[in-house]
């Protein structure tokens, strides 16, 4: 898929030092990934979620065109966002950087690039004719744009030995993970998507969410190859109890899509495997845990709270064009619940079938 940001780009000239020379946007083309993915792996700014594999990931798996603009002085990138236009009749039409990611927004070497990036991404909006443009930012970017501080994100460092990572867990949570340990449990990284999805999808089944298609997690698997794992932990007699697939980006660990069954709760299942998540990423080299998004108020919020991460807000920023509210598209909104009520009732297999094509449209 091509994007039709051909012919806009934008020029930003104020509150720039005198020595840079002016930014040029323009529409990515397929001969420039080489120079994006460069780009994402040295800019501070930059997340997992700028890398281009997203692009593949949206495109091919949730069928939504992206327009994915680049920032140069010259012939040197100093900046990337990624975009993809979402269509929906239950949740309308939108642009956003980036669906089915935490993280999003410009990235940028300085702030004359990211306001260029910003301006073309808004241009675009309007001639798009969408309802709203969604910056899905880790720090604000936009000042005087509506924002939601529904989310926050948990990041810790990890430590370079394993014990020291335990010990710096609080000692009520120190307790849980210790108690997986004597039930025996182990964790194993698997070489295929099956046991994970099985656990996920039970999961969210019990939490009245339609699930992503099996096929999204191998997909994921495929392009991010070594980036991407998946982790089961299983009782002693080798039961799957509990899943984890991750992201691994520039030393980080993001533990993203979780399962698991009713029993682990009771097992301490949960608490175990981000422990050994934790432990075999600290054996791999990593440098910091990123324990991802929640919202507050939830059962997750304080699950991660409890590991001793501090909350960081996340600033999620929107240009309504055609609409006047931020758009609330997520469980705790009061009218979705009793589609979740229903959607607990379905059975398993027809809630597996339904689900990708009413997830798809969510972002």
């Amino acid at each position: 898929m091509h994007s039709d940001v051909a012919g806009i780009a934008a020029s930003a000239h104020a509150d720039a030092a005198p020595a840079l020379s002016p930014v040029a946007v323009r529409a990515f083309g397929e001969s420039d990934a080489p120079r994006w993915g460069e780009f994402v792996e040295s800019c501070p700014a930059a997340t997992f979620f700028h890398r281009i594999g997203w692009r593949t990931i949206i495109e091919e798996v949730f069928r939504h065109r992206t327009h994915y603009l680049l920032a140069e002085r010259g012939a040197r990138v100093c900046g990337v966002m990624p975009l993809a236009e979402v269509r929906s009749r239950l949740f309308g039409h939108a642009l956003v950087s980036l669906p089915f990611g935490v993280y999003g927004g410009p990235a940028a070497d300085d702030v004359q690039a990211t306001r260029a990036l910003v301006a073309a991404g808004e241009a675009l909006a309007r001639r798009l004719r969408v309802s709203h443009l969604e910056l899905r930012n880790r720090q604000a970017q936009c000042p005087g744009w509506p924002a939601q501080d529904l989310y926050v994100t948990f990041r810790k460092a990890l430590a370079r030995d394993v014990e020291e990572n335990m010990l710096a867990i609080p000692r009520k949570q120190r307790a849980m993970v210790r108690k997986g340990i004597k039930h025996g449990l182990r964790s194993e990284v698997d070489a295929s998507v099956d046991r994970f999805y099985e656990l996920y999808s039970d999961n969210v089944h019990r939490h009245g969410t339609p699930p992503f298609a099996k096929a999204y997690f191998a997909r994921l698997c495929d392009v991010f190859g070594q980036d991407c794992d998946v982790l089961t932990v299983v009782t002693a007699d080798g039961r799957p109890v509990s899943g984890v697939l991750s992201f691994y980006f520039r030393g980080e660990v993001l533990p993203y899509y979780a399962g698991d069954t009713a029993q682990a709760r009771d097992l301490a299942a949960n608490d175990f495997k981000y422990w050994e998540l934790m432990r075999r990423a600290c054996e791999r080299g990593c440098t910091l845990f990123d324990f991802g998004r929640s919202k507050r108020g939830t059962g997750s919020f304080d699950f991660k709270k409890n590991w001793g991460f501090e909350p960081e807000p996340l600033r999620y920023e929107y240009a309504l064009l055609t609409r006047d509210d931020i758009p609330q598209n997520n469980p705790l909104n009061p009218k979705y619940r009793a589609f979740i009520a229903l959607w607990r009732r379905l059975p398993r297999p027809l809630a597996n079938a339904l689900g990708p094509s009413i997830v798809r449209n969510l972002g």
